[in-house]
């Protein structure tokens, strides 16, 4: 896809200064805008056209929640991330259809996952007015499995988890569970996109797939396809919004 054009938005200059020299940072980016406050936002939106904005949410006169309601009114809105030193917003947020939420100090890695889930969107976005102009979609993944000299095609769809062992994978479907010579990170990269996400080093889940979320004591679980895996404390809390988020009839993750 084409390098990404971002608008950064913050009404304090060092936090803007920080945010906007991380996204400049980002190989899939390729322009990058800043504004100090919603109003010079929206006087460069005027001349500018961007993917998504990355904006703060506590600033004087119109404030980021204002900002992305004003946004969504735009024929083609940009996608949402908000940057912010609050938790309490999440909720009204991800009701905006913010892309993500992320919390002040923000580091590279975070920042990219951001930026990851920005480019899925706009991916699929674009899959989606190409079936409306009437091109053919394009067909679902499959995977040459050998069984006992036979090669099968297992297709994405029927992949409830991926499970990592060595530098092979086990793609659970439900009946067989084949072993591919693919790395877990390699299918991941491809296959979040399609409702898939990493929930512990071992694990890749299908959302539609996804049964139960549980916590005990701290500890999360989740039960896919009639098996209880672990979900580690790092992927807890983004597999709780993306469930929250995600709507099976978007077929492409989360909404």
């Amino acid at each position: 896809m084409k390098p990404l054009a971002v608008l950064a938005v913050d009404d304090e200059p060092p936090a803007l200064e920080d945010l906007t020299y991380l996204l400049r940072g980002d190989r899939r980016i390729g322009q990058v805008l800043a504004a100090g406050s919603s109003d010079a936002a929206l006087r460069l939106l005027e001349v500018e056209t961007v993917d998504a904005v990355f904006l703060d949410i506590r600033m004087p006169g119109l404030d980021g929640l204002d900002l992305v309601r004003v946004l969504s009114r735009f024929a083609r809105p940009p996608a949402v991330v908000f940057v912010t030193a609050y938790e309490d917003f999440a909720v009204d947020a991800f009701a905006l259809k913010a892309c993500d939420y992320l919390l002040k100090p923000v580091g590279r890695d975070r920042l990219a996952e951001a930026v990851r889930r920005v480019a899925a969107l706009i991916d699929a976005g674009g899959a989606v007015a190409a079936a409306e102009r009437g091109a053919a979609p394009a067909p679902v993944e499959r995977i040459p499995v050998d069984l006992g000299g036979v090669t099968r095609f297992v297709s994405r769809d029927e992949v409830a988890y991926v499970e990592a062992q060595g530098d092979y994978v086990r793609l659970h479907t439900g009946g067989n569970s084949p072993l591919v010579r693919i790395s877990l990170a390699v299918l991941e990269e491809r296959w979040v996109p399609h409702g898939f996400l990493r929930i512990h080093r071992r694990f890749l889940v299908s959302l539609p797939h996804v049964e139960e979320l549980r916590s005990d004591a701290g500890h999360w679980t989740v039960r896919v396809a009639g098996s209880e895996l672990p979900v580690s404390r790092r992927h807890s809390r983004e597999l709780r919004d993306v469930l929250v988020r995600w709507t099976p009839a978007a077929g492409q993750g989360p909404s």
